[in-house]
């Protein structure tokens, strides 16, 4: 249930959406802070629909997998023209490691092909989180607003 100032604050936000194709944008708060539905009023200002990518159905533990399962978000939002919204996004958009063995190899590839993704698509793209710190800072630098 939203409290009133929770409603207020996410109407304003709606109304005062000046989000361009190609903006990126991190939506800070503690758990229960309405940053699905402030992504909502978002789009719904805009225009747009919102595709919440279910984490789930992308990270896979096969090599390749997980990039293959993001270029078909990626692709099928572009057709659709959809905001895409990353919730707890601090789960797949994390810090890069230190190279120990394979699979920290095979996890940076990820991060990079993210990283490029993210750049490349022309629409707008969300990422929520409750923990910011686990975020790369490479993500944090391409984010037009936080």
């Amino acid at each position: 249930m939203l409290t009133d100032y929770q409603k207020k604050a996410i109407e304003e936000i709606g109304s005062r959406a000046k989000l361009e194709p190609g903006n990126r944008v991190v939506l800070l708060g503690a758990a229960g802070t309405a940053k699905k539905e402030a992504a909502a009023a978002l789009a719904n200002g805009l225009g747009r629909d919102v595709y919440e990518v279910d984490l789930s159905l992308i990270v896979s533990e096969f090599i390749g997998e997980t990039e293959k399962n993001l270029n078909r978000v990626f692709a099928g939002a572009k057709r659709r023209g959809s905001i895409l919204l990353f919730d707890e996004a601090d789960a797949l958009f994390g810090k890069r490691t230190d190279v120990k063995d394979a699979h920290d190899r095979f996890a940076n590839i990820e991060v990079n092909y993210l990283l490029k993704r993210i750049e490349e698509y022309e629409g707008i793209v969300i990422l929520a989180t409750n923990n910011p710190k686990k975020i790369a800072a490479a993500f944090q630098r391409r984010c037009h607003v936080i």
